[in-house]
């Protein structure tokens, strides 16, 4: 069994767990109140220019193999998923430009910043948020809300291009030289930060 495929493993009741929660169970259902998702929002907009930034320090470290990948989800990230992210934001009247990373947000980027000192580690912090997305859009648009702006949240993450990223990583992450138990801590560490991050500041 390859690492990604134990962290899938360990990573299954992390993602349930994600699935039961309110703000996700909202989406799901597309009742979710405005106000909570627009603060959601506006903290994964922070997070996802850090994302850029953890994507960007890894390249600066790649493997040959790996460069081109890390330049494109950096590329990706900052062009397409925040421009996508700038649009749902001003349907729900987020306010970008003035947000402040709550505490769950601080914490999260934090961690992914960091482990990004370390090629593979960083890589391994990282992987949850890009499988925990991808398995959540490819769930939730099995029964997806009828409510346009979340079902447009949720095809976001259910495409399949996203999940072609995701399993880039995976092989990635494979390919790397990194423990597997160090690996399993790091990956259960960011599974934990995904599911703090639904507790809307």
């Amino acid at each position: 069994m390859s690492i990604s495929e134990e962290l899938h493993a360990i990573g299954r009741p992390l993602l349930d767990a994600q699935l039961t929660h309110p703000t996700v169970a909202g989406i799901a259902r597309g009742d979710l109140a405005e106000p909570v998702f627009r603060s959601w929002l506006e903290q994964d907009y922070l997070y996802l220019l850090d994302y850029v930034r953890v994507f960007s320090r890894l390249a600066w470290q790649a493997p040959d193999g790996h460069l081109g990948d890390l330049v494109d989800l950096a590329h990706s990230t900052f062009h397409e998923e925040l421009k996508l992210h700038r649009s749902m934001s001003a349907e729900f009247g987020a306010d970008l430009d003035g947000a402040v990373k709550g505490p769950a947000c601080a914490a999260y980027t934090s961690f992914l910043l960091e482990a990004a000192a370390d090629y593979a580690e960083g890589l391994a912090a990282l992987y949850p948020c890009m499988w925990g997305y991808s398995m959540l859009g490819r769930i939730l648009a099995e029964n997806p809300p009828a409510e346009p702006r979340y079902r447009a949240w949720v095809d976001t993450y259910a495409d399949p291009g996203f999940t072609a990223l995701t399993e880039r990583v995976a092989v990635m992450l494979d390919e790397v030289d990194i423990a597997p138990e160090r690996a399993k801590e790091l990956f259960t560490e960011g599974m934990a930060h995904e599911l703090a991050f639904w507790d809307v500041p």
